[in-house]
This record gives C-alpha cells, sequence and structure tokens, in this order.
C-alpha cells in the first residue's frame, strides 16, 4: 500500500538502528517510555527492541484508554446496563473487560441486558432515534483522539431533541497522565522506574498538537517526541530522543510532521471545549486519581449525563489482586512480570483489562512477543542439540 510500506522498509529500519547503535553512549542506559498503545503494539510486532541496543530500554506506558478505565467505572457500566430501561451502547473491546468479581458486559448482556457494541457515537444516536422509548446510554472512552466526536454526537442529540439519549462520560487527558507518572514515587522517590524521556502519543497530538507537552518537558527535563505508529516512525523517534539525551536537551520534538501540528486540530479543540469541562479528579488503573486527568458534561449540556440522570455511584471497587495490569500501566513491570500472564491470563480468558484491549501492553506481548520469544527458544535448543541426521 502506498505511503504504507514506506514506513516499513526493512534496510532503512536496519540504518536507523545503525545509528542509534552508533549512537548510544555505552557508558550510560537510556530508559524511554512509549505512552500509546500503538507504539506498544509496533514495538513488539516489528521487533524493534531487538534491533535496539542493550542500553536503550524501552517502557510500557497507559496509553490504552480502555485499559486505564478502573474497575469501579465498570461496575458503573454494568449497573447502568442491567437498568431494564437502558440500552446501553459500547465499542467491542470494552465488552469483556473484568469489574469486580468476574462480570462484564458481555456477561451481562449473556444475562438479559441490553448492551449494543457499535462503531461510532452516530451509531448510538440513531439508536436513540429509532427507539424513542428506550433510554440509550453510550458508554464514551477515550483519549482526546474519541472526545470530538462524543461531543459532536451531544450537539446532535441537542439538535434534534432527543431525550433519550445520554453518556457515560470516561474520557481522559493525555499530559495529565504523563505528569502524574513523572510525579509519582515510583519516579521521584524510589526510582523504580527510569524514565529519560517520552515518545509522545500519535492520534492524541494530531488533536491537541504539540503545546501541551511542553510544559512538563520543561518542569521535568525530559524530552518528548511525537511519532508516528509505523516501525520506521518509532525507530526514529527513538534516534531522535538518544540525541536529545546526548546534547542535554529537553525539547518537544515532531517525528510525525505529515499529521501533527503546533496547535493541533484547533476546531476539534473548540467542539469539545463547547460541551466538556475539566473533571478534577478521576482514576486511572494504575495510577490512583489524576488531578485534573479527565472530563465532565458543562452545564448546558448535564441532561446528557448519564450518571445524573440514573444517579449512577461509583462504588470502591478492586483489581484481581494478582493481576499485575496496575503496575504494567505504570511502567514498573512488564507483561512476563505478571504470573498470570499466558496461563490463567490470556485473549481467550482474560483476568485484566490490559489483556482485553488490542492496545493493552499484555495483548501486543501475547499477539507478538511470544511468538518471537519461542522461536529463539528453538534457535538455542537447536544449537545446544543439533539435528539426529547430523548426529548420524
Amino acid at each position: 500500500m502506498k505511503y504504507v510500506d514506506e514506513y516499513r522498509d526493512g534496510a532503512l529500519a536496519q540504518t536507523i538502528a545503525a545509528a542509534i547503535r552508533r549512537e548510544a553512549d555505552p557508558a550510560r542506559e537510556y530508559h524511554f517510555m512509549e505512552f500509546c498503545g500503538g507504539h506498544t503494539h509496533a514495538i513488539s510486532r516489528y521487533g524493534l527492541e531487538d534491533l535496539l541496543p542493550a542500553n536503550v530500554k524501552m517502557i510500557h506506558g497507559p496509553g490504552c484508554p480502555v485499559c486505564v478505565l478502573p474497575v469501579a467505572r465498570i461496575d458503573m457500566a454494568i449497573a447502568c446496563a442491567r437498568r431494564p430501561e437502558v440500552t446501553l451502547c459500547v465499542y467491542g473491546d470494552l465488552m469483556r473487560v473484568p469489574g469486580s468479581g468476574g462480570m462484564s458486559l458481555m456477561k451481562a448482556k449473556a444475562e438479559g441486558a441490553d448492551v449494543r457494541m457499535v462503531y461510532s457515537t452516530l451509531d448510538a444516536l440513531r439508536i436513540a432515534e429509532k427507539s424513542p422509548e428506550r433510554e440509550v446510554v453510550f458508554l464514551a472512552v477515550g483519549f482526546e483522539t474519541t472526545t470530538p466526536p462524543t461531543a459532536l454526537a451531544i450537539r446532535a442529540a441537542a439538535k434534534k431533541g432527543l431525550t433519550n439519549f445520554s453518556i457515560l462520560c470516561n474520557h481522559v487527558l493525555t499530559p495529565a497522565a504523563i505528569q502524574t507518572i513523572l510525579q509519582s514515587p515510583d519516579v521521584r522517590e524510589l526510582g523504580s522506574v527510569k524514565i529519560d524521556g517520552f515518545i509522545g502519543p500519535a492520534h492524541v497530538s494530531t488533536v491537541i498538537g504539540l503545546q501541551p507537552y511542553r510544559f512538563f518537558a520543561e518542569e521535568f527535563e525530559k524530552p518528548v517526541v511525537v511519532a508516528g505508529f509505523e516501525p520506521l516512525d518509532v525507530a526514529q523517534a527513538i534516534l531522535m530522543l538518544v540525541r536529545q539525551i546526548n546534547d542535554g536537551r529537553h525539547e518537544v520534538e515532531n517525528q510525525y510532521i505529515r499529521a501533527v501540528s503546533e496547535y493541533g486540530n484547533e476546531k476539534a479543540q473548540a467542539e469539545v471545549a463547547e460541551v466538556f469541562e475539566l473533571r478534577e479528579r478521576f482514576e486511572w488503573r494504575g495510577l490512583g486519581d489524576v488531578p485534573y486527568g479527565a472530563l465532565k458534561l458543562r452545564a448546558g449540556y448535564e441532561r446528557f449525563d448519564a450518571e445524573r440522570r440514573f444517579d449512577l455511584v461509583e462504588k470502591p471497587a478492586h483489581d484481581n489482586p494478582a493481576c499485575e495490569c496496575g503496575a504494567i500501566l505504570r511502567g514498573v513491570k512488564k507483561p512476563r512480570d505478571c504470573k498470570l500472564f499466558g496461563t490463567l491470563c490470556t485473549p481467550d480468558t482474560p483476568m485484566g483489562s490490559c489483556m482485553v484491549s488490542p492496545e493493552g501492553a499484555c495483548s501486543a506481548h501475547w499477539t507478538y512477543g511470544r511468538f518471537r520469544e519461542a522461536a529463539k527458544a528453538a534457535s538455542r535448543a537447536e544449537v545446544v542439540a543439533p539435528p539426529r541426521e547430523a548426529v548420524a
């Protein structure tokens, strides 16, 4: 496919990797967090870590909107779906995220709840128009990328005079999460997570631009390189980060110049600002309460707030104690550090959200990493034990 294959050129990838190996100072280590789950999948799918020198280490971040949704919010969605008058519309990857007691929206649907998978907010809006006798609730989830479509749907519902449409709002904000990570004890006090720089998210940055990252790049002296999702994008971003560290710089750079600008999509930002405002606090799985890390509906649109309409209450809830999803989202652990990974926890039987979502780190390691590890193990076995024919 034109303009995609060009960003997957193996020879060029080797050239960039050689530059990283040449320019990375062997006397130090480089720790870079890729915030976005799309980058995590690119790294796993194309084996980018195998091309990097041992002293350049990648850390998985919390850039999966389904993964960071805490159990309490999943429980709230299930409680909403169980109301007899409600039709809950959700994206497909939310259906199997475990709530308390292993319950999920998929299981609630099997028990009779009216839960419907949709591909866009407009699908939910159409259902509300066609079913005026039903209370149609859209489970709104995502970073800045998916917030503008929700805002447009709400404005459309207001224009059409729909009284049976509302949203359960879980839209969260990327810069606030990055700042929370840098202020966390794991980074600042304990030093258990060493972060020298960030690969900034791609799709999010097409909306918000580069400007929001400049504050914490300066405040925490951590360079940020916004990168696209293709393997050459990520490889070039790593090289740009290595060069910034070597030069003692902490700037915001734009590798994804074909899609991201300084101030982003200002029209989309205006649509969001019309409908939403900041929440003072919102819980992220793995990060805890993130100050001003999420959105809520403005006063003029509160009639579309499902939490208010149905008196939904967020009750304390906890992850499976054996699941390391929270630590993985903070970058403290990798998927293979979880004792459930690949045994009790697989895509068919997910114990945590990181294995459910296509953007989750555990899903990426299961889908791509385990086969690479198996291939390496087989290769080592062949070296240790040559073929029987050779022995004969």
